[in-house]
């Protein structure tokens, strides 16, 4: 099934559905620092680098479903959460006027958990409202990935639409009974180095893995005034947009408790404590290391996985819809086939006539 991406980003999403067995034909994404990552990955797709604002609903290809995660910025608990009122938030509307105008068998929506809290729920319901306006039946959710074999605490919206001619409406996934850690996934990795000054990449010939590299500076006091530290045995903390808010690696003990909102490293043990490296923070999303991200500043490659949609994540989520709406594509195309056999059989009694001029 072809899909359409919006809002594309380093391509998480888009990933996992092609694990699925989906194919992305055309995706869009205007921040310039992704686009050479996006198209080293995904040579077989079509990138259109403009703002979704501009792109014409008639120069976006025909797809059997839309997928993408407007920006969450707006909607997050962590951020001044303007929501609906933001320009960004507004661009929730951008991906209802495209799925307006193209009406794919189904489209899925992924938000932050914070469009949930009680000051979005009027913009939240509207959304939804619009949604289901445009013959979809709508089922959304909110879900942890690391119920989806992803090694980290994740709590996202999903929204999920099929069209009202499949008869059918989505059901989220059971959980998986795979709960990775930190160990399942970042164990292997050794010898991360840091960035060069002023958090500039390495010459990746200088590293031991891909991206492995660590953004360097202080922690602010609003970062020390929790724990940062998650150990072996437990899943990540979320992976953020921000490197200097990435989790400390688990060799390091968990900070120490000194009074509310405040916490220090532990004495003696300060050297082992160090952001997540780039790589690590790709792993935890369950990137494979054979996705090479491209930047020139650290801070890029941090926030390129940290917006992204953790890969086995969507993987689950596509699967299911791969699933569901299986056996209403072999009956489409068997119906679209009974239509242009009879067709070809009137076309070639037409042409016959012609010929014995009847």
């Amino acid at each position: 099934m072809k899909l359409v991406s919006l809002f594309t980003g380093a391509g998480g999403l888009d990933l996992g559905f092609e694990k699925a067995g989906f194919k992305v034909v055309w995706a869009n994404e205007f921040d310039k620092t992704i686009w050479e990552t996006f198209e080293t990955n995904f040579p077989h797709t079509k990138l259109d680098k403009r703002s979704i604002v501009d792109v014409p609903s008639d120069e976006i290809p025909e797809a059997d479903g839309i997928i993408g995660g407007p920006p969450c910025q707006s909607w997050s608990e962590a951020g001044a959460g303007r929501g609906i009122k933001d320009k960004r938030g507004q661009l929730f509307y951008e991906y209802i006027r495209v799925l307006r105008d193209k009406e794919p068998l189904f489209f899925l929506a992924e938000n932050v958990s914070g469009i949930l809290l009680p000051r979005h729920r009027d913009a939240f319901q509207e959304i939804l409202r619009q949604f289901k306006s445009l013959n979809y039946n709508v089922t959304y959710a909110l879900l942890n990935a690391h119920d989806y074999d992803v090694p980290q605490d994740r709590k996202r919206v999903i929204i999920v639409g099929y069209h009202k001619k499949t008869g059918k409406i989505f059901e989220f996934p059971p959980k998986s009974p795979k709960r990775p850690v930190l160990k399942d996934a970042i164990w292997d990795l050794r010898r991360a180095k840091p960035a060069r000054p002023y958090n500039k990449a390495n010459d990746p010939k200088d590293l031991s893995a891909p991206n492995h590299e660590y953004m360097n500076g202080g922690f602010s006091t609003i970062y020390m005034s929790r724990n940062r530290v998650r150990s072996w045995d437990e899943p990540s903390f979320t992976i953020q947009a921000g490197g200097r808010h990435a989790p400390i690696h688990p060799q390091a003990p968990k900070m120490k408790f000194i009074e509310q909102n405040k916490r220090i490293f532990v004495p003696g043990k300060e050297h082992l404590y160090r952001r997540l490296s780039v790589r690590e923070c790709a792993r935890i999303q369950t990137f494979p290391d054979d996705f090479i991200f491209k930047y020139e500043n650290v801070a890029d490659g941090y926030k390129m996985i940290g917006n992204a949609v953790p890969v086995n994540f969507a993987y689950h989520l596509a699967k299911k819809i791969a699933s569901d709406l299986k056996n209403f594509m072999q009956t489409s195309k068997s119906d679209y086939g009974q239509i242009y056999k009879r067709k070809a059989e009137r076309d070639n009694v037409k042409d016959t006539l012609q010929k014995h001029k009847v």
